[in-house]
């Protein structure tokens, strides 16, 4: 098939997306994700209830949790097409399609969700992430705090040494891939659906996670041990296609854009909550949660802020973004 042809049928395909239902019918507004029962999985249901309320019928969200519209990679790639309007996930899992979104993975960069909220919060830069991505055909429409990243492994890892020759399953972001390989694990980026099979067969010895989703999908059923390395927090946020954004009617994008808002805001106490009830029914199920020596957490945050500085420094455009973020953060210190 020739590439004419193809880009014939992607330009029909969001089209088609974009024309407006049939009469009587509301146009639908897929809403997908990798997780379920997680900070994102609510946030779709509170945008829904907030879109609803303020369009009735004109649009009608559907959520599809837990990778029902595909892996990761293909759900990203349905939302840059056009065949799914909206995407929910880490901003680690789409750095490939814009490295700017490395910013937000930053080790060190958020303390704790406050520092997080402070930032995306922030009505200026909220207006202006809303649109930084445009020029990638992708408007945010959501962007919020999801929990601090751990380490999952099928053995217990109690100090830096132990992670040498760990096979561990990362974010397909160098902010999650580098720091691996500094502690002299072999990183390997993978959709969450690949993790459990790959855990199973030895194919990966761990993996870097937010501990809500090792008890939304019960992984205290395949082990038992976390390492709380604490050394960046991590934010998702909701893409939606922007050729299917501006074929709606402009009453029906302003609804879109403050649904988000107030999706983002109601989502946040539920999120930070949801991270301590997690933390509480790993315990509960047996899990064990283990810090590294004092000592040897403070060598980790050293070495991994000389190396966060020197991925940032990499890339002039990750840099500036990171630059407004940390101004927002230290800005708002007491």
């Amino acid at each position: 098939m020739s590439k004419i042809v193809i880009r014939a049928l992607l330009a029909a395909v969001v089209l088609a997306a974009a024309l407006p239902a049939a009469s009587g019918a509301a146009a639908p507004m897929k809403l997908a994700s990798a997780t379920i029962n997680d900070v994102q999985h609510q946030w779709q249901k509170l945008f829904a209830a907030e879109l609803t309320a303020r369009v009735g019928d004109r649009l009608d969200p559907q959520i599809f949790p837990s990778s029902q519209l595909g892996s990761i990679p293909r759900m990203a790639e349905g939302v840059l097409l056009g065949t799914i309007e909206a995407f929910t996930t880490p901003t680690a899992f789409v750095t490939t399609i814009d490295p700017r979104f490395q910013a937000f993975d930053v080790p060190g960069l958020f303390q704790d969700p406050q520092e997080v909220a402070r930032a995306l919060q922030d009505p200026a830069y909220r207006d202006r992430l809303e649109t930084l991505f445009l020029d990638k055909g992708l408007r945010v429409i959501g962007a919020f705090y999801n929990s601090p990243t751990v380490v999952f492994t099928t053995r217990p890892v109690t100090a830096l040494a132990d992670f040498k020759g760990l096979k561990i399953r990362t974010f397909a972001s160098p902010m999650q891939v580098k720091p691996m390989e500094l502690l002299g694990a072999a990183p390997l980026p993978l959709a969450l659906s690949e993790v459990v099979p790959q855990l199973q067969n030895g194919g990966i010895d761990g993996m870097l996670v937010g501990m809500p989703i090792l008890t939304a999908f019960k992984f205290y059923d395949i082990g038992r041990d976390v390492t709380d390395l604490r050394f960046a927090e991590i934010v998702s946020v909701t893409l939606v296609n922007e050729a299917w954004f501006q074929a709606q009617p402009p009453e029906v994008r302003a609804a879109i854009v403050d649904a988000g808002r107030a999706a983002d805001q109601a989502a946040f106490p539920w999120g930070v909550e949801n991270v301590a009830r997690s933390y509480a029914a790993w315990r509960d199920h047996g899990g064990l949660v283990h810090e590294l020596p004092p000592g040897q957490q403070a060598r980790l945050e050293n070495e991994f802020a000389a190396l966060a500085a020197e991925l940032v420094a990499a890339n002039p455009a990750v840099q500036q973004e990171y630059e407004r973020l940390k101004a927002l953060v230290e800005g708002g210190a007491q």
